[in-house]
């Protein structure tokens, strides 16, 4: 019998497949097409400390091998995403979540930190620096080494439970800016958020999203992902998430063997909402195919 259990700072999940934040809600919509707490858990859609109503439309564009998409955070804000979003989820959810936390500046992320460390159903604080679509905040916290490892600290100051500091790969280098985060006292990164990308509507000869660029995911960017997750679990002694273009079951053992702890499914959601539950039911399948018998014995051992 094949373990497929990892744990995440202290947090055991019985599998590594975790929907990633903006592609699940808050797991109500996916409720009712199966038993959610098959899943090792849930990134919540990316929360700010007031409502957004996001991005002007149109705010998707279909692409080959993906999607772009610019919704620019929308949320009900913090105030009802503690008071309603996670009590409902609790009651069909028994597992913990993971928060991720959205800004305009670093005062807006230290209080929604220091707000969501104190809901019980919170199991991890992730720290999202790599939005492309805001015009304020969100990337421009996770391009520079010092910005980044400056915010770390601060959130780090106010809370008790792991922060996992989600990067962008639209910079030079992406393992300067996780080095900076791990120095600062982060307990993990998330990798890799969207690309930059747009889509030109030929007929009307302008942009098809009205942000005129938006964040590109989906399978196309899979090989990109895996290799910065590769670079970066070579460059820190903290655990991964590995984010984009996960789609099947051979991919999270990729990102497991390029040094990945657990995933995180984005767009695949989607598509089709039940990939993470045939993810789940097959990792089993793929592992004993391939003669491994706990996900530890392959993390990193990619050479």
């Amino acid at each position: 019998m094949v373990n497929t259990k990892v744990e995440l700072s202290g947090l055991t999940l019985d599998n590594p497949v975790i929907p990633a934040s903006g592609t699940f809600g808050f797991g109500k919509e996916f409720a009712e097409f199966y038993d959610i707490n098959i899943l090792g858990s849930i990134a919540v859609k990316g929360t700010t400390p007031e409502p957004r109503y996001g991005n002007e439309l149109p705010r998707i564009a279909e692409c080959a091998g993906g999607m772009i998409n610019s919704v620019g955070l929308q949320n009900p804000g913090m105030k009802a995403v503690c008071e309603k979003e996670l009590p409902e989820l609790a009651k069909i959810y028994n597992k913990k979540v993971i928060a991720n936390i959205c800004g305009s500046s670093e005062e807006d992320y230290v209080k929604c930190a220091s707000m969501l460390d104190a809901q019980e159903q919170v199991g991890i604080l992730e720290i999202n620096i790599s939005c492309p679509n805001v015009k304020c905040g969100g990337m421009s916290f996770g391009t520079d080494p010092n910005t980044a490892a400056e915010l770390t600290k601060a959130v780090k100051a106010v809370v008790r439970k792991p922060v996992y500091m989600k990067l962008s790969p639209n910079v030079t280098d992406i393992t300067e800016i996780a080095k900076a985060c791990e120095a600062a006292g982060a307990d993990g990164i998330s990798l890799i958020n969207t690309l930059v990308g747009m889509r030109i509507d030929i007929k009307r000869r302008s942009p098809v999203i009205a942000n005129e660029t938006g964040g590109f995911s989906g399978p196309a960017i899979f090989p990109v992902a895996l290799g910065m997750v590769y670079r970066t679990a070579k460059a820190v002694d903290i655990p991964i998430m590995g984010i984009g273009g996960i789609s099947s079951a051979r991919d999270v053992i990729e990102m497991i063997m390029a040094g990945a702890t657990a995933v995180q499914v984005g767009a695949a959601n989607l598509s089709d909402p039940f990939t993470c539950k045939r993810i789940i039911e097959e990792l089993p399948e793929v592992m004993e195919e391939l003669g491994i018998e706990d996900l530890s014995e392959i993390r990193g051992c990619a050479k």
